[in-house]
């Protein structure tokens, strides 16, 4: 894996590390897959051609491997409205409709560097979508802040709940397995053949089980989720983090890669691994306008 030992924020003293450039540029190809997709979205199309139009996206440009293959979510489904069980998560034939959400969600293995990324979109105009978007830079901050308070994971994930409250939201990263906001990301070593189980990569899913033994010796979890085996500080490494709001059966997210070092230096101990990713670009220019 990438050292996250002495690895510095763009922008401070030190340059990311080739390992922290490799996940980062991973991310951005998962990125401009989800704007490529999104920009050909149009209405009748449906979750499971949107998740196909990913894959081959991706595919045309070297990956070969998955911590997940690609999933979008239409309508109520980005809320994960009703949804009681794992099959659930995979694409339907929900067809898309003008002023519908819709969420791209991949994570791609690209040269032995794992990324995870949610993008959050919709069809014309959508004035609760929009609204969701903007509060989810406040959830950004706070998460960024209270790693680098070394706040125990679990106490964090209940702040989030508490902020999600008050701007009148429900909780939808409670729906996934675990209940997680977040999850370990690894390199993994690349293999000619890599085969999937449902829908995950079988190597990755390897390796997350590996630091879940490793962890559970040690008294950390590789899953950050509002339960007791995440209450822990945050963990070196780094975390693909995605709070999830859901209001009347509209949802939107972001998912990215955030940073845990072992520095002392506060704003060197945690830090997002890219700023130039679209939820971000998004708030910049609506403030600078």
């Amino acid at each position: 894996m990438a050292s996250v030992t002495s690895a510095t924020p763009p922008g401070a003293a030190g340059e990311l590390t080739a390992g922290l450039r490799g996940f980062r540029e991973v991310q951005r190809l998962a990125y401009a897959c989800a704007e490529a997709v999104a920009a050909q979205l149009k209405p009748g199309v449906t979750e499971r051609a949107a998740a196909r139009m990913q894959r081959e996206w991706l595919r045309e440009r070297g990956v070969r491997d998955w911590f997940h293959l690609p999933f979008a979510w239409f309508g109520d489904r980005t809320a994960f409205v009703n949804f009681r069980v794992p099959l659930q998560f995979f694409p339907t034939r929900r067809e898309l409709e003008p002023g519908m959400a819709f969420i791209l969600d991949m994570a791609p293995i690209h040269n032995g560097y794992t990324a995870d990324i949610g993008y959050s979109g919709c069809l014309g105009l959508n004035p609760v979508h929009d609204r969701l978007l903007a509060d989810l830079e406040a959830h950004r901050e706070l998460i960024l802040r209270e790693v680098r308070e070394r706040r125990p994971l679990r106490e964090i994930y209940a702040d989030v709940d508490r902020l999600m409250a008050r701007q009148g939201y429900a909780n939808r990263h409670r729906a996934y397995p675990f209940g997680v906001i977040a999850h370990k990301v690894d390199r993994v070593r690349q293999r000619r053949w890599s085969p999937t189980l449902f829908g995950f990569g079988t190597q990755s899913l390897r390796g997350l089980a590996s630091d879940a033994l490793h962890g559970h010796r040690d008294g950390w979890s590789p899953l950050w989720s509002p339960y007791r085996f995440s209450d822990h500080p945050p963990q070196p490494g780094l975390w693909a983090v995605e709070p999830h709001l859901g209001f009347r059966g509209t949802g939107a997210k972001f998912e990215e890669i955030l940073v845990v070092t072992d520095s002392k230096d506060p704003q060197e101990s945690a830090f997002w691994l890219d700023d130039d990713l679209p939820h971000v670009r998004r708030r910049q220019e609506e403030k600078a306008a």
